[in-house]
């Protein structure tokens, strides 16, 4: 039985893990679950799964929380105590961390005191503090099973090979939306179809992120903490099917990757029980995937208009807090957009002047109170 905890039960990511554990109850038990501000939902979970402890974010919800649960055996929780209450709780194996930016770093970081198996869907937690939670986890002999689907892959073509037999790391990318598209198309894309990707089913920031390509370049600065390697070791390609999830290139020329149906149940279940495979077939909980159905293309992107990769390489090169306050920024940028305040074409405009912004800036990265100060400098910035 595989004991999880599940910070971030409300989002895509979340749902899709409970979705797994309803689809396969004597393999998973949901011993904790935590979410934001959808406390109706929350508390539909809760009511489901019977989990020992339930938090959310805001303590002004714990009376309403308790009303719709409505079971006096389940402990309540709020704020970022209540998530590390969660990302530590003796009962779970496994803590999924899936809470969407950087507010999953209160927990990820706890988890990774604690010495917790870490299902890690927040990539922003290593973006933005990978030197902090990688220091924790070597000290507390804690592990880290990526859930984004590209480290997920690079992590299975990785079993049983030596370090030094890795040549680059190859991260894919469906391309989004807006594949193709010329600067004067980019200049009148609405948030509807933006939230329209052609392949996967996420949550409305991440959707962003991956029309924008920062996704792919937040997920190179992931990528750089999870595999100990350089930022000039990964190279981008697109990959408008989705089927090949990542690819791992070897010194000797040859190349492993990892395939499937655009379903991130698979990697959900990897990360959960990566020793030994869940059954997802016979549970029809995955989407199935025939080789005869589609051509393995790859493409380059268009680095001029999609500029997020580029700029978390620089912001990589410039170190300390400069990832963190990249990462803040972008949030604030996405939140803008999907309120309609700012144009999606100025979302990367705007990132590369911050960067410049930041340059200057020198900000440390070395402690999580450097951390939490360069987040907090990259959102004002921001707005």
């Amino acid at each position: 039985m595989i004991r999880i905890a599940l910070l971030g039960s409300t989002g895509s990511i979340g749902q899709q893990c409970l979705d797994l554990a309803q689809k396969m109850p004597d393999r998973i038990q949901v011993v904790g679950l935590g979410a934001g501000t959808t406390i109706e939902r929350l508390a539909q979970q809760a009511r489901q799964f019977r989990p020992r402890l339930v938090s959310c974010a805001k303590p002004d919800d714990l009376v309403a929380l308790r009303q719709l649960i409505d079971d006096p055996s389940i402990e309540l929780a709020s704020g970022d105590e209540g998530q590390i209450a969660l990302a530590t709780l003796s009962e779970a194996d496994i803590v999924v961390a899936a809470v969407v930016g950087y507010a999953g770093l209160v927990g990820t970081l706890a988890a990774a005191k604690e010495g917790k198996r870490i299902a890690l869907a927040n990539k922003e937690s290593l973006v933005a503090a990978g030197e902090l939670v990688m220091e924790q986890l070597s000290q507390s002999q804690g592990s880290i099973i990526p859930i984004d689907s590209e480290h997920a892959a690079i992590h299975q073509c990785l079993l049983g090979e030596r370090a030094g037999s890795v040549h680059k790391l190859w991260l894919t990318a469906s391309g989004g939306p807006f594949r193709g598209a010329t600067r004067q198309q980019l200049e009148t894309i609405t948030v509807e179809q933006a939230l329209r990707h052609p392949n996967w089913s996420m949550g409305p920031k991440i959707t962003v992120d991956s029309a924008t390509l920062m996704n792919k370049g937040l997920e190179l600065i992931e990528a750089t903490w999870l595999f100990k390697c350089s930022p000039n070791d990964i190279e981008i390609a697109v990959h408008p099917p989705s089927i090949v999830h990542s690819m791992v290139e070897f010194v000797d020329g040859s190349f492993k990757a990892q395939l499937g149906a655009p379903d991130m149940r698979a990697a959900i279940a990897y990360a959960l029980s990566p020793n030994e495979r869940l059954p997802l077939r016979s549970v029809d909980a995955v989407r199935l995937w025939n080789p005869l159905d589609n051509q393995l293309v790859f493409e380059p992107y268009d680095r001029n208009l999609f500029r997020g990769p580029d700029l978390c390489r620089e912001a990589l090169k410039l170190g300390g807090g400069a990832p963190a306050a990249l990462n803040a920024m972008n949030e604030v940028l996405v939140a803008q957009f999907l309120n309609q305040d700012r144009s999606f074409l100025s979302i990367g405009e705007t990132l590369e002047h911050g960067l410049l912004e930041l340059s200057r800036l020198q900000l440390p990265g070395s402690s999580l109170e450097a951390i939490i100060h360069a987040d907090s400098v990259g959102r004002a910035w921001a707005q």
